[in-house]
């Protein structure tokens, strides 16, 4: 028995020795960064095992490993990654950069920190993830991928879109928010070429925000661009190619159940019926199908960047072709820019880049939305002799006059922009921790636009026999100077960086304007010389000229990488308050944080890989006023000439055109943020929170005034109210790679935002706010002390009135059948203005996204969501009517004609003084939930892509906005409505479209 069982044993580790062996087999392969360039220096080695090698200089290497075992690769600056074997003998890896590590480093005010050393709330998106988005503006690719981030989306060709971070921040002047690229100050990034960005800082808080003082109480978002690459040389193309189509049509009334409805509203207003025979009108004209197209768009980059030992440079071409979803609208933008780095000697380096932009359009006319809405469907576009159809011949009355074909037709606008931006630097170690930095920059740029009113006769209304030539130029000169002294110094256990700084800003602008009659035109580039040789001239022109200056400081202090302080204040001398306000304010701020992960008592634990605790305050200023606000104008136009006297001359006569307080002071936004950060599950699984209070101190408000009083200004601009934004954040992210290669990851955000008007200095008599498409111009916007800034304010409809005994028996003696009936909040027996309350609230309570990205061999595909909640839309469409525009299909079905046949909707006259109030009725909800971006992309092996001369070729097909789901009546809910105070009014803005397309990807 002992001799088998010594034999067995014998067998046994023969048997595991023999198939230990067997196990380790040669595994080789390419290591690489996200964009398929080799990583040199790669370590490589065996997970729980023995054995380790690293990638040579082309990113090749090769290792003995088990063939179930996992080989972990690990290189500076990117995440780690764990692949398992898997028998597999050729194994290519691709490394993400390290970019959602508590430990990477980011960019914050005027330097960069690691960011497990910040006290602030501040999130970083990297290039990669912007350049996926088909966006053509880069704050837009931002849109569900930072948490309390809210941005709006504008559906014209090269718009701009609207980004609030952590609700309104102020409400008058200038609202955008504050973008910093390699160092120069802008208010947006429309110049810029998606795909240059390395990378986007987005400064939540106070804390983080202060050290730009006046210009950050909107926020602010830090841009860094590409730079070149040592001892190499690459050249990179992207190109893409789609069609962008309407993402929601609003289905209009057809011209039989247009004739219906319109019989309907003349009839019941003691009228006979407009049209014999609604039904011979069939189906008529869809004016949307006539005007609108499914539009192209294409965007091309080119860069090359590289350097040696003493310098590096990028360089990049871009072009975008986008065409308007309405037919002849056109934007096209042509992109350049250069960036050049020295290092001159071990402690002084220099650097410069600049860009420089191109852009023209064929614009469209602002209220061509409207007259497609509007416009009736019996009339056509063309008649048979190939005449534009005339809304005359169908005694359809001034209200409905246009055809909105001739419109576009009519239509001769074109705008250019030329401007150059950029900046340079020099930075000097004086001693070892000491070093100095300046830099320049500077932002030049030129506007044209014209407008050719040409001769011609398309319908009753719409003709013209002079023709009128307009011409005007906007230049912008501005310029940034800044000079920072940095002091790091480590002792032991004690981590110092001081900053002390100074800068000096100049914008200015000069507008001109010149317009004649009768100017003939025969060709585009002979315009401007037959103005000039026009018999009447009118010029006129303008300009604007404002300084700053600004001392700022920094300190940041970690002890043991575990407790940590950072604390700054800025001064900011402001030229548009001079005179009239303080003319310097004082930004402080400080933040506190806790490494608890480092702490003794944690080194045990195998939970948490990171946890930080942090918390901050400070205040940040805004200066976004119009200049001299507090100056009082005087109008002596010639119309106001003065008879008097014995002989009763005429004498130049003027008057107070305006009311001015005489100072105005710093509007301040004064925030609180709390907050932590977790990275657990060997940093799979990374968590961030925050809480915050933002109060906006003696926001400054324009206060309508009567016109009565004779003014021409739209109100007295002062330090009207305060107000507050408070709320939470999360964001939660894992990240993995599976047993069978596939590399996935998946993030979601949310953001909670609840904004509360604390102070009104008038006491309760609240601000009250009007806006286009509102019959009369009627006010549809309330700020009082206890609601939120703007919330829609009318009346609460309650039901509509079904008979003439109803109608009776209200409180609504006037109306009629049909009409809307009006809850009585007073209860004193009257609807009239008394009656009127909050029906809405515009600024969204929850903001979110979803974001992830699959890898497995060389299939990649990225899956973005996004949404809003709890929030309002004004739908102005309804009631802006005049006579006899069309309506949509939704109200035709449930319109109430007749008794019985509807509570909800009132009857065609909706357009009345008693229906077309601001009311409940208008309000709907603006929540959506959006596909925002799907791509799928494809890599060649390298074997195919070396024989095509290429060392990584990629082709991807994209979509955006592909599936919008909401209840909304309009075209989106996503409304920015024109003003802070009439947001989400929707007056038939430029819809959003869905765009699809496929690109391709070739580096060499």
């Amino acid at each position: 028995m002992k001799k088998f069982t010594i034999i067995l044993l014998l067998a046994f580790v023969v048997v595991f020795t023999t198939n230990s062996i067997a196990q380790q087999i040669a595994v080789k392969g390419r290591v690489s960064d996200n964009k398929g360039i080799s990583l040199p220096g790669v370590s490589i080695r065996i997970k729980n095992g023995q054995g380790a090698t690293q990638a040579d200089q082309n990113g090749n290497y090769s290792i003995n490993a088990p063939s179930n075992g996992t080989l972990v690769f690990s290189f500076i600056g990117f995440q780690v990654l764990e692949v398992p074997v898997n028998g597999r003998t050729q194994i290519n890896v691709q490394l993400q950069d390290a970019t959602q590590e508590l430990q990477q480093v980011v960019v914050v005010g005027y330097g960069t920190q690691r960011k497990v050393d910040v006290t602030g709330s501040v999130a970083q998106v990297k290039g990669g993830d912007i350049s996926k988005q088909v966006s053509t503006d880069a704050a837009s690719s931002l849109q569900g991928k930072v948490a309390g981030v809210q941005i709006t989306n504008s559906g014209s060709p090269g718009g701009t879109p609207k980004v609030v971070i952590r609700g309104v921040g102020t409400i008058y002047g200038n609202t955008n928010l504050l973008y910093v690229v390699d160092g120069m100050w802008y208010d947006n990034i429309s110049f810029l070429n998606p795909s240059d960005i390395e990378s986007m800082s987005i400064l939540k808080d106070a804390s983080a925000q202060s050290i730009y003082g006046i210009r950050a109480a909107n926020g602010v978002i830090l841009v860094t661009t590409k730079k070149g690459s040592k001892n190499r040389t690459v050249i990179d193309y992207t190109g893409t190619a789609g069609l962008q189509s309407l993402s929601n049509e609003v289905e209009m009334a057809n011209g039989n159940e247009y004739a219906t409805i319109i019989n309907e509203l003349y009839t019941s207003n003691g009228k006979a019926a407009l049209f014999n025979n609604p039904q011979s009108f069939g189906a008529g004209t869809n004016w949307y199908d006539a005007a609108l197209r499914t539009a192209f768009i294409t965007n091309h980059q080119l860069s090359i960047n590289g350097g040696g030992e003493k310098s590096t440079y990028n360089f990049s071409l871009g072009y975008l072709n986008q065409e308007g979803l309405v037919k002849g609208n056109n934007y096209r933008r042509y992109t350049a820019r250069f960036n050049n780095d020295y290092t001159l000697s071990d402690k002084f380096k220099a650097g410069f880049n600049i860009t420089g932009v191109y852009n023209d359009s064929t614009d469209v006319p602002g209220g061509i939305w409207h007259e497609l809405y509007s416009s009736a469907p019996v009339v056509p576009v063309y008649n048979p002799d190939g005449s534009y159809g005339d809304p005359y011949a169908f005694s359809l009355g001034s209200a409905v006059q246009f055809n909105p074909m001739a419109t576009l037709a009519a239509y001769n606008v074109k705008g250019k922009r030329y401007r150059a931006t950029g900046n340079a630097y020099a930075s000097y170690e004086i001693l070892k921790g000491l070093t100095f930095k300046t830099s320049f920059g500077g932002d030049f740029g030129e506007m044209e636009y014209r407008n050719y009113v040409g001769a011609y006769n398309y319908t009753q209304a719409q003709k013209n026999t002079t023709t009128k030539l307009t011409m005007g130029r906007v230049n912008t000169r501005n310029w940034i100077i800044e000079n920072t002294l940095t002091y790091d110094k480590k002792l032991n256990d004690h981590n110092v960086t001081l900053l002390v700084g100074q800068s000096a800003q100049r914008y200015k602008s000069y507008t001109s304007r010149a317009s004649g009659e009768g100017v003939p035109y025969d060709s585009e580039d002979d315009l401007y010389l037959k103005l000039a040789t026009t018999g009447t001239v009118l010029y006129t022109d303008g300009g604007s000229l404002s300084t700053t200056a600004s001392y700022f400081g920094r300190a940041n202090y970690n002890y043991k990488n575990t407790y940590l302080l950072n604390a700054s204040l800025r001064a900011d001398g402001f030229s548009q308050f001079y005179g009239g306000g303080n003319l310097w304010g004082y930004f402080p701020s400080v933040g506190l944080g806790w490494v608890v992960t480092n702490e003794p008592f944690m080194k045990n634990q195998h939970l948490f890989n990171n946890l930080k605790l942090r918390g901050s305050w400070g205040k940040v200023g805004n200066a976004g006023v119009p200049i001299n606000p507090t100056i009082v104008t005087v109008n002596n136009a010639a119309s106001l000439n003065a008879i008097f006297g014995a002989n009763q001359n005429a004498y130049t006569g003027a008057s107070i055109s305006s009311i001015a307080y005489p100072t105005i002071n710093w509007e301040r936004i004064a925030g609180t943020n709390v907050g932590f950060e977790a990275a657990l599950l060997n940093n799979k699984l990374s968590i961030e929170g925050d809480y915050y209070n933002k109060i906006t101190e003696d926001a400054i408000f324009a206060i309508p005034v009567l016109r009565s009083l004779g003014l021409t200004s739209s109100g007295v601009v002062s330090n009207q109210a305060s107000f507050r934004n408070r709320g939470a954040e999360l964001s939660v992210n894992w990240r993995n790679t599976t047993e069978n290669g596939l590399t996935y990851s998946v993030g979601a955000n949310v953001g909670m935002n609840v904004n509360k008007v604390t102070k009104v200095t008038s006491g309760s008599n609240p601000i009250l706010t009007g806006a286009t498409g509102i019959t009369n111009g009627a006010v549809v916007t309330r700020t009082v002390q206890g609601r939120p800034i703007a919330e829609f304010y009318g009346y609460e409809v309650a039901g509509i009135f079904q008979n003439t005994s109803e109608v009776a028996s209200s409180a609504q003696p006037t109306a009629a059948p049909g009409d809307f009936r009006y809850v009585d909040q007073n209860s004193d027996g009257l609807i009239d203005g008394r009656d009127r309350t909050s029906i809405g609230n515009p600024n969204p309570k929850y903001n979110y996204g979803i974001n992830t990205n699959f890898g497995y061999k060389n299939f990649d595909l990225s899956l973005d969501f996004q949404g809003v909640a709890d929030v309002d839309v004004y739908n102005a469409n309804i009631a802006y009517r005049f006579g006899n525009e069309n309506f949509t299909k939704d109200f035709y079905n449930n319109r109430w004609h007749g008794e019985g046949t509807s509570t909800t909707y009132p009857s065609a006259n909706v357009g009345s003084t008693t229906n077309s109030a601001p009311s409940s009725f208008y309000v709907e909800s603006g929540a959506y939930f959006r596909v925002r971006n799907v791509q799928l992309g494809y890599t060649f092996p390298k074997s195919i892509a070396s024989r095509l001369k290429m060392s990584r070729l990629r082709v991807y097909a994209n979509a955006q906005n592909p599936i919008n789901i909401f209840g909304y009546k309009g075209f989106s809910p996503e409304v920015s409505g024109a003003s802070v105070l009439t947001s989400g009014v929707d007056a038939n803005v430029y819809p959003l479209y869905s765009t699809y397309n496929f690109g391709l990807n070739v580096t060499f």
